[in-house]
């Protein structure tokens, strides 16, 4: 088991410089946080892998084709592969546990779901 503390985890991708910092990559996924500073701007690229964004603190909206919606603490969204997609309107510092999904996982292995 790895487990990781969100304090740590803020603390050390500060540190780094770096908007984004990948804390886990196994084979079937990886696990990030991201942060965006109020007024800031997104500029990622569409992603390979489905991905789930859990909103940890701030405010903004998100694009993601042709539609927008705004996000703030404790919404979680789900964006497909290939999706274009970006964060706008960064009212507060936007800070996002992200998980992409690298490989199709059989629903039927898990039992009792």
């Amino acid at each position: 088991m790895d487990a990781f503390e969100l304090d740590h985890l803020i603390a050390k991708r500060s540190n780094l410089k770096q908007p984004y910092l990948e804390f886990l990559h196994v084979p079937s996924m990886s696990a990030g946080l991201y942060v965006l500073p109020a007024g800031g701007v997104d500029t990622q690229e569409p992603h390979k892998a489905d991905e789930l964004y859990y909103i940890v603190s701030g405010r903004a909206s998100l694009e993601v084709g042709s539609e927008s919606r705004t996000v703030e603490a404790g919404t979680v969204l789900y964006v497909e592969a290939s999706v274009e997609h970006r964060f706008h309107t960064i009212e507060e510092d936007l800070t996002l546990l992200v998980v992409y999904a690298h490989a199709n996982m059989q629903a039927s292995t898990m039992k009792g779901v």
